[in-house]
């Protein structure tokens, strides 16, 4: 185990060398006031440089990362990210910018971010699009807000937002957040929406329909035209939930299908390294008819220079401090660009083909409730070894011991014991039968030695938590 920094801490230790005294104690009264100034030393570690290194270095081998190993959370498109984009993105034109220089000063990010609104507009068969949104669950709120505005605007204040049972969970919550209720509509016994509990539950009361295409079970909404029109019929906005989008890049776009609204995970699809919390980026595109009610300020093109422009009385307004996760928007211009439509078609393609790779291959072992041809990802379960002792959540901490991060478990809800698998396009058919090698053994494990299951993992460095009481009683080592 490694330990924590402050006990490799012994006076006299230096890891940097500063000025005794950058500035004098009369310049810091004279901007801060006294009240906010330190009254005791900062109790910072003394250590050498080479230790504060090694002390990182070893922690961040204990973590499971895409860079370090298979990642197949499924639902979070946890792709390889090509490392010239972190390049690109910390140059310091990007890098070193601040978001209230003069626009004179920065029309290089200005036209990158508008290009890059027009490079989703078009990947998506939309209009218009915004960059602000932080994450795709404010990419979500953001959507739903538009589509109140779009129905207050007309006079009506609608009461609902339709949602299959097997949603992402922000989808919901975001819902709520609006202020509007949500209708759950049920899936049919191919696993996607029930045609006839959407036309029961979308009345004009109903605001609006959130699905995800795919949806959470890695399947095609196959009537999709039809559930967009049953909605259309009732003026209702149908908004497509795109933490899917890399199954669909250059084969079909959310505009073609009829959907209003759009969001999209450029921390997934258009790959950011992501996990613990971001960085995200959750832009949004909408129809022409939605485009007015857009967050402002907007990037707009006049006499060949690019400025923000907040002359859209329409607006829901601001839905960030500044202008989004600049970061990301880079790296996703650099992937889109490098790519192209054709490589970005290959990407979507890829996926598709891993995907089923896997499900075909671990159908024999493992239950696989909709077991017919998916997209990017698809829903296995562990439920017919739970007669035999063995818990989905045993299946992924087991994985853990052959250097493999688990799938997402026990989602999407509609599935019991669920196994969700995303491989995504940038593994290799070894890595992908390394996983299927390894939960081959887990079966094996489960009818032969169930114990070894019971006390996964073995080789971590930490093992099995009680996550019960990690949750409910959780223990912070606070330093002073």
């Amino acid at each position: 185990m490694e330990q924590v920094i402050y006990e490799y801490s012994s006076k006299g230790k230096k890891g940097a060398s500063l000025p005794a005294k950058p500035v004098s104690e009369d310049t810091v009264k004279n901007y801060i006031p006294e009240t906010l100034l330190r009254q005791t030393d900062l109790n910072l570690p003394e250590v050498s440089e080479p230790e504060v290194v090694r002390h990182f270095t070893n922690l961040s081998t204990m973590n499971h990362h895409v860079d370090k190993g298979f990642y197949p959370l499924g639902s979070c498109t946890m792709k390889y990210n090509p490392k010239i984009n972190d390049k690109i993105a910390g140059l310091p034109g990007f890098a070193n910018i601040h978001p209230l220089q003069p626009e004179s000063s920065v029309q290089g990010a200005l036209e990158m971010m508008y290009d890059l609104e027009k490079m989703l507009c078009a990947l998506t068969g939309m209009h218009a699009a915004t960059l602000q949104p932080a994450a795709g669950s404010h990419g979500e709120l953001t959507g739903v807000m538009i589509i109140k505005k779009y129905h207050e605007a007309k006079g009506e204040k609608r009461k609902y937002i339709l949602i299959p049972d097997s949603a992402h969970g922000t989808n919901p919550s975001s819902a709520y957040s609006a202020n509007f209720e949500t209708l759950a509509l049920k899936s049919n016994e191919k696993g996607c929406i029930d045609i006839n509990d959407l036309r029961e539950k979308m009345t004009r009361d109903v605001a609006g329909l959130m699905i995800t295409n795919p949806n959470t079970l890695g399947l095609f909404e196959e009537e999709v035209e039809q559930i967009v029109d049953i909605v259309h019929q009732h003026d209702g906005i149908v908004y497509m939930d795109g933490a899917n989008l890399n199954a669909l890049l250059g084969i079909t776009c959310p505009g073609d299908l009829g959907f209003d609204i759009t969001h999209i995970n450029l921390h997934k699809t258009f790959s950011t390294p992501h996990g613990g919390g971001g960085p995200g980026s959750g832009p949004i595109t909408v129809v022409k008819k939605l485009e007015k009610y857009l967050p402002e300020p907007r990037v707009i093109k006049s006499n060949n220079s690019f400025k923000l422009s907040s002359d859209f009385p329409d607006s829901i307004g601001k839905v960030i401090g500044l202008y989004g996760n600049f970061g990301v928007m880079v790296r996703a211009y650099v992937y889109v660009t490098m790519l192209g439509i054709r490589g970005l078609a290959e990407v979507s393609r890829n996926a598709i083909l891993n995907a089923n790779y896997l499900r075909v291959r671990l159908a024999d072992k493992f239950a696989i409730p909709y077991n017919r041809a998916c997209m990017h990802e698809f829903v296995a379960s562990g439920d017919n070894h739970r007669e035999l002792g063995i818990k989905t959540l045993d299946i992924a901490k087991r994985l853990l011991d052959f250097g493999l991060h688990a799938p997402t478990v026990y989602f999407p809800l509609i599935v019991r014991e669920a196994i969700m698998v995303e491989p995504t396009e940038t593994e290799s058919k070894q890595t992908l039968d390394k996983f299927i090698e390894a939960m081959e053994q887990i079966d094996r494990e489960a009818h032969e030695n169930p114990d070894i299951l019971h006390d996964a993992p073995h080789t971590t460095p930490v093992r099995r938590l009680d996550e019960l009481k990690a949750n409910k009683d959780l223990n912070i080592c606070w330093v002073k």
